[in-house]
């Protein structure tokens, strides 16, 4: 199975919630991975925020974006369907 961004919600900062096609909800902190030419104008809060889905991960403006098995990595578990 290919990992996708299902829902992504901006939650403050540099944290955004999102949701998984394994079910998962995770809270992917990015300020520590906005690194390099395409990420520095995501360093601005007003730009970072106005982020889509596209191709089933997160992607701003100016084409910068990361993979969802990225996004799935450095993310922290707030909800899963399979837990109990």
């Amino acid at each position: 199975m290919f990992l996708e961004v299902l829902e992504a919600e901006y939650l403050r900062d540099y944290l955004v919630k999102v949701k998984f096609n394994t079910g998962e909800v995770k809270l992917v902190d990015l300020k520590e991975s906005l690194q390099g030419p395409v990420f520095e104008p995501l360093k601005d809060i007003n730009f970072f925020r106005k982020f889509t889905i596209h191709f089933n991960t997160l992607e701003w403006q100016n084409g910068a974006d990361f993979a969802p098995e990225y996004l799935f990595q450095v993310g922290k578990t707030i909800n899963s369907q399979n837990s109990k």
